[in-house]
């Protein structure tokens, strides 16, 4: 299977993510869930998307290793595809950069020193960004406005964050937005919420700008794969 038949079949297209909203517009995505529940196998699927689609990705792993994060890509490509085809996947791998940091120790100012530093020297410029394991419970508004300036200086056009919700915190935006997210999710475009209701697992659309869905629609994940079924 080449690139062209992969980003037709790719149930990610309700979403809209690559007729996004007019050009030069940064954007903010952010995916939810209880802890363990599959929000990087998410991450993964839209971050291959758009290296799909011709774009740079930088998945920011943040207690993670390289090893892992590199496993999760090559296992949920090989659960998308059996046959894809080898220069097509040489392809994936030149548009995809992994980065991780420890825990406790990201920082706005330690993301723009390594990002200039891959962009300067000509290593790699990243389209987007996807920032895994960021630590919503320990930074405000703040925090999310300078990464917003930061990828307006950098020319990132989209960033997509994992948040972790907890089932003993009830608080919630208008909009159904979980805690800790809730008084911060009008900084975001689209927001993912999964949602595992008995032995559905679903994915809930909760806001998206440019979606060709709209907002309260739910998607179904198969449960053993974390794959957004097709309809």
């Amino acid at each position: 299977m080449g690139k062209e038949d992969l980003i037709t079949s790719n149930p990610l297209r309700v979403l809209g993510l690559d007729n996004k909203a007019e050009e030069g517009r940064q954007s903010l995505g952010l995916v939810m869930a209880r802890a363990g529940l599959g929000k990087t196998a998410i991450l993964v699927q839209i971050a291959l998307d758009s290296m799909l689609r011709g774009n740079r990705v930088l998945h920011v792993a943040i207690g993670e290793t390289i090893e892992k994060t590199r496993d999760r890509y090559e296992d949920i490509l090989t659960k998308m595809v059996e046959d894809l085809n080898e220069e097509t996947e040489s392809d994936l791998s030149r548009r995809r950069m992994i980065m991780t940091f420890k825990e406790n120790v990201f920082s706005r100012a330690m993301l723009e020193e390594r990002l200039k530093d891959l962009i300067q020297q000509d290593v790699f410029k990243p389209d987007c960004l996807i920032i895994d394991g960021y630590d919503f419970d320990g930074n405000g508004r703040q925090a999310m406005e300078d990464l917003k300036q930061l990828m307006a200086e950098l020319g990132i056009s989209v960033i997509w964050f994992s948040a972790v919700s907890h089932r003993e915190d009830p608080r919630t935006s208008a909009d159904g937005v979980p805690a800790p997210c809730h008084t911060i999710d009008d900084l975001f475009e689209v927001v993912l919420v999964i949602n595992p209701q008995d032995s559905v697992m679903k994915l809930d659309i909760l806001r998206c700008a440019y979606c060709e869905v709209e907002p309260g629609t739910t998607l179904l994940l198969d449960p053993s794969t974390m794959l957004i079924q097709k309809s």
